[in-house]
């Protein structure tokens, strides 16, 4: 009997193993033809990584619906130092980076492909709060700024550049805190850490839209000039046709109801085609800045 026993296992195994070379080939087979491209989506951090995901996640969960042979992934920084790292490293197939960011990556291999519309939001405002003793711009002497990032071209760059217009030395006369987004630059003010903080006019409608109480503490006392907004950037290394089919899709949001809640939810209300050439007007805004307020890399 002990020896039926074992030789009935041994035929069931031979015959489970036969069984399991019969439908793993093919499945593996299958898994290799049919499995689709990824390319990593980077968004610089308006928003923290959670809030970043609850915003741009639906974007990107359009496009992976509406372009069925590629997957698209988003992937959040920590702050702007990150994603620039990133950026710089060809890490991203896809990217959404501010205007100076977009004039960087060109020498990293990146091409501009789209860009976000409603330029006249974006330009550096900054923030009091409503019982604040700020009445003009030399109040600000002495005081704490908060800003998203140094290489942040609306909610840093553009606010110091009017301030230096108007009479303030942002590396002597102020203590600028570099604070990782705008949203952080936002509540800074709210919780009454800075005396004015700088944000830009897109995270300004989004935080009055969801934190209508909150934002009616705070009011815009100083804006700056606009400049032609964030740009979409691909890598040149990324098919034509496909960048030509995300294209599609995100000007394309504007045209469907589920499309325009996505957009509203970032604050604008469009997604355009572009190239490099529109950002001529950065590129001069640059060079004056650093001669100007503090030197970059542009």
């Amino acid at each position: 009997m002990k020896l039926f026993v074992m030789a009935l296992a041994a035929l069931l195994t031979v015959g489970c193993g036969e069984r399991q070379t019969e439908t793993y080939q093919p499945t593996f087979s299958t898994r290799g033809v049919d499995m689709p491209k990824e390319y990593i989506v980077g968004i610089h951090p308006l928003h923290n990584p959670k809030r970043m995901g609850e915003v741009y996640g639906p974007i990107v969960d359009q496009l992976n619906a509406s372009i069925p042979h590629a997957l698209f992934r988003l992937e959040a920084s920590r702050n702007h130092e990150e994603f620039e790292k990133k950026l710089y490293s060809r890490h991203f197939d896809f990217a959404m980076p501010n205007p100076y960011e977009a004039m960087r990556s060109l020498k990293h291999g990146y091409y501009v492909f789209g860009k976000v519309g409603d330029d006249e939001l974006f330009r550096g405002i900054i923030l009091v709060r409503k019982d604040s003793s700020i009445g003009k711009v030399s109040d600000l002497k002495g005081k704490k700024v908060s800003f998203s990032a140094p290489t942040d071209l609306a909610a840093a760059m553009m606010p110091q550049y009017y301030l230096h217009t108007h009479g303030i030395d942002v590396n002597r006369d102020i203590e600028s805190l570099y604070v990782g987004s705008q949203e952080s630059s936002i509540l800074n003010v709210l919780r009454g850490h800075v005396s004015a903080g700088a944000s830009w006019g897109g995270a300004w409608k989004s935080f009055r839209r969801e934190n209508p109480k909150l934002a009616a503490q705070l009011q815009v006392k100083w804006q700056t000039e606009s400049l032609p907004s964030n740009a979409w950037v691909v890598r040149d290394d990324v098919p034509p046709t496909l960048a030509e089919k995300v294209a599609k899709v995100l000007v394309g949001l504007k045209g469907t109801p589920q499309g325009r809640i996505m957009l509203n939810r970032l604050g604008i209300t469009r997604f355009d085609h572009a190239s490099a050439d529109i950002y001529e007007p950065v590129r001069q805004y640059l060079k004056v800045f650093s001669a100007t307020v503090r030197h970059i890399e542009y």
